[in-house]
């Protein structure tokens, strides 16, 4: 139900001449299914469990915790509405509560912004009543209230009544003698008639024009807050003339307080310095056309494909081990950090999105490791479009934050890449909103940033303060906004232009798809959640992705200095076989790889021949050959093989004595502890790895062999861990439910409430309020086949197999076998029940059921 739907039900409510609700459950009770709909909808914590019935929904909508939830997710204005109850007499009527907000000179925006404020508090249930008495539930009023602990927003101190609350009678007389005021008989009628001067905007004027400047002065420092200030043992004048005529009033020997009603005489009548019912505008920083956007975006999105692509291939055979509090250590971070040529917060980020995504892992043995999953190789075998979308999906629903990687928790403990303590339930309704903003600005325009953090700082002014540790801190780098939903959205913007979901600072096409949001034209917020499957969305986001792609080639260009350069994106067993063949010496729009004996010889190594290589290079070549780069195949070819090692520990075999006895005389050889064992054996104290490392070292070309004598193919499988889940984000309170549930939920709650409201028979013994009904198995046994002859309900308690007790309203219409049978109105369905668990049994006034 809309805020202009529950409008309309209070006023046909209040039409109807309908009895006032004296509690917040009489409130809903009085509401439509709808509207108890939306409340559940606002508040899903309060469904867990379903309540028994309204009373058992009002007493958890009032919980601390749920309130709390509840006001964290206000906007702005609606909690300076709230805010302005709190301080308001209690009930309030409608024209008190807007003349707090809108002071003695009126303002339109308020006026207009109100009834919806209001609307949504009735709506959520921290408000109710009717307009001439609107009631803030109990446990809003204590957090928003004011106290010396804690300060209320609105900067305003306690009442008159408040303040003096401990004061002797006789000082009491003489504030208002002080005043101005004849004297009374009783304290309550002299703080009564204090308040009345107070808030007489003609006698509070006449008073205060006799005051000194310099108390004036003091009033203007208390006005907006704090209102309290310390004072000496002796005051100064103007502190005391203000002291003794209770504009200000004592709260300890050195304390004082401005009261309420002053401050807002001083204020003009308003309980807040600037109310805010307007939501700030996002403003356009720049325009692009939508094809340069879109094009940028795919740009970077290639590039994202790339960098986890690359980040993923160097730890293929295992990555770094995992710390023993979890995480990656800052020697490792910085290690992938320059081999990806990024900042050590963007090669985090790398790596929380492979993380996200399934795709890394660590690999669960004892020598813990961080490696590639299954996954990464399915991944690998997908078209570029789709690839993207596997990533980006993930990263919008992750509540992981790569943006605390180097900052501190709240213990004062390092916060580490892949670690604990890094979620943040918040996160992905930032990410969401922050993009669903760029998204009602014009296709190709880019948002000023600092208008959407001061948007979301409307939208969620207690959020940020309450979603994350105030000691946390944010780490080296440029200074952040202190509240942690600003952050997030910092955090977003960055991320999403690594992505390729922003180009330029704008929202390109493939994201307008993924978010289920228009592509023609800019989308309002009411439209997130179009209805698509998140599958679907992810599809169509890539479809449209795929065109802007960079397309992949099937060939390099070789050149006569041993370089190759593939002039766009490589298809995938090219370019995995030249990743073998040659080294990437730089990145770009071409990449160049370079051909080294060490490259050539990891190519022979993996079992290929010199003919293989030639083959190979003539074939995906636009170029010939160049005569450089087919002598160093071959001359690597040559003398790959040449050298034999084996495991004795280890062997080095050699069919030419010289080279051994060259081995022998480098003193290089020394720690491989070799000796001559024949002619054209060596025997080494060194594994026969260790002796093909240190070999190569030299600048040989060893092969290994296996014990008959065969040259040993060396290609190295890569490593993977078994099949691992992706993360499973963290839940920001109770899922939202869906129109089933809340429809059962609405049905349950009304039925229970009708059988705990039914109006019973007084019996015999009275039951006593809240417990259920008792009576023998002989009265019960009657009581029910009585009622079934003559088609009446009944009420009855029942307890259940696990022990949980319960009243319902049963229409018994069979009772054989120690069961009953009937139809049960609070179940809204037939039922059978055995007759042993009914505790008792009373019969329902004529009027009910």
């Amino acid at each position: 139900m809309g805020i202009g739907e529950l409008d309309r039900e209070a006023h046909v409510a209040e039409g109807t001449g309908a009895a006032a609700p004296r509690t917040l459950a009489e409130a809903l009770r009085a509401r439509g299914d709808e509207g108890l709909a939306a409340l559940l909808r606002a508040r899903p914590d309060l469904l867990n469990p379903v309540p028994n019935d309204l009373t058992q929904l009002a007493t958890r909508a009032g919980t601390r915790g749920s309130v709390v939830r509840a006001l964290e997710r206000l906007d702005r204005f609606a909690l300076q509405t709230a805010e302005a109850l709190a301080v308001a007499p209690d009930p309030a009527p409608y024209p008190v509560l807007l003349a707090l907000l809108t002071g003695d000179e009126g303002d339109p925006a308020i006026e207009a912004a109100l009834p919806g404020a209001v609307a949504l508090l009735r709506e959520q249930a921290l408000v109710w009543g009717e307009d001439d008495r609107l009631r803030l539930v109990r446990t809003a009023r204590e957090l928003l209230s004011p106290s010396p602990q804690h300060p209320s927003p609105t900067g305003l101190g306690p009442t008159v009544a408040e303040a003096t609350s401990g004061m002797s009678p006789g000082r009491v007389q003489e504030i208002i003698g002080a005043a101005g005021l004849p004297a009374t008989h009783d304290p309550v009628s002299a703080v009564a008639a204090l308040t009345g001067l107070f808030t007489d905007r003609a006698r509070m004027g006449a008073l205060l024009d006799g005051a000194p400047p310099e108390a004036l002065a003091v009033l203007d420092r208390l006005v907006w807050g704090p209102p309290y200030g310390e004072v000496t043992a002796n005051p100064a004048p103007p502190v005391r003339w203000l002291r003794d005529r209770g504009l200000l009033l004592p709260v300890s020997a050195r304390t004082m307080v401005l009261p309420r009603e002053v401050a807002l005489h001083l204020r003009g009548g308003r309980a807040h310095r600037a109310p805010e019912p307007v939501a700030p505008e996002v403003a356009v920083l720049r325009e692009h056309r939508p094809q340069v956007v879109d094009g940028a975006a795919a740009g970077q999105a290639y590039t994202a494909l790339a960098t986890v692509e690359e980040l993923l291939k160097s730890w293929d055979k295992g990555g770094p081990q995992v710390l023993r509090a979890g995480g990656l250590s800052v020697r490792d971070l910085r290690r992938t950090a320059a081999a990806l040529d990024v900042t050590e917060q963007v090669a985090a980020f790398w790596l929380e999105l492979c993380h996200g995504a399934g795709l890394l892992a660590s690999d669960g043995e004892a020598d813990e490791r961080y490696a590639p999953t299954p996954a990464y190789d399915d991944w690998l075998d997908l078209p570029p479009a789709e690839r993207w979308a596997r990533l980006v999906t993930p990263w919008l629903a992750s509540t992981r934050t790569s943006g605390l990687v180097g900052g501190q928790d709240a213990k004062g403990r390092a916060l580490s890449a892949l670690g604990p303590d890094l979620d943040r339930a918040a996160a992905p309704e930032v990410r969401h909103r922050v993009l669903g903003l760029l998204a009602t600005l014009p296709p190709g325009a880019a948002a000023d940033p600092e208008t959407v953090f001061a948007r979301l700082r409307w939208e969620r002014p207690l959020r940020g303060a309450a979603a994350g540790p105030a000691t946390e801190s944010t780490g080296p780098g440029p200074s952040l906004p202190d509240d942690l939903r600003s952050r997030l959205a910092r955090w977003a913007l960055a991320e999403a232009e690594l992505l390729g979901l922003t180009g330029r600072g704008a929202l390109s096409a493939p994201a307008r798809a993924l978010l289920n949001l228009p592509l023609a034209e800019a989308a309002s917020p009411a439209d997130e959640g179009g209805g698509v499957e998140e599958s679907v969305a992810a599809e169509r986001a890539a479809t449209l992705l795929a065109p802007l792609l960079p397309e992949a080639v099937d060939h390099v260009l070789l050149q006569a200095d041993l370089t190759a350069v593939a002039p766009g994106p490589l298809r995938r067993p090219l370019a995995d076989a030249l990743a073998v063949l040659a080294d990437v010496e730089s990145k770009g729009g071409a990449t160049v790889y370079r051909f080294t004996p060490g490259s050539v010889r990891r190519a022979l190594d993996s079992g290929l021949t010199a003919s293989d290589l030639h083959d190979f290079l003539t074939a995906h070549s636009r170029t010939p050959v160049p005569q450089p780069l087919a002598y160093l195949v071959d001359d690597v070819a040559r003398r790959h093989g040449h050298l034999r090692v084996g495991a004795a520990s280890a062997y080095v075999r050699c069919d030419d004595d010289t080279v051994l006895g060259e081995i022998l005389a480098d003193r290089r050889s020394a720690a491989l502890g070799l000796r001559r064992l024949a002619p054209t054996v060596l025997a080494a104290q060194a594994d026969p790895a260790a002796l093909l490392d240190g070999l190569r070292a030299m600048g040989y070309a060893p092969a290994a062999e296996s014990a008959e004598g065969d040259v040993l193919v060396t290609r190295a499988d890569a490593y993977r861990t078994p099949a691992r889940t992706a993360p499973v984000p963290v839940p920001d309170g109770p899922p939202a439910p869906d129109a089933t549930l809340l429809h059962a939920a609405v049905k349950a709650i009304r039925a229970g409430d009708r059988a705990a409201t039914a109006v019973r028979r007084e019996p015999s013994a009275p039951t006593p309020a809240g417990s259920l009904p008792r009576t023998s198995s002989a009265e019960t046994l009657a009581t029910v086949q009585a009622a079934a002859m003559t088609g009446s309900a009944v009420w009855i308690g029942y307890v259940n197999a696990d022990g949980a007790a319960s009243q319902r309203v049963i229409a018994p219409v069979r009772v054989e076998g120690g069961f009953v049978t009937g139809y049960d109105h609070t179940a809204d369905e037939m039922r059978t029940y055995p007759l042993h668990r009914i505790t008792g049994v009373a019969e329902l006034a004529d009027d009910q059921v």
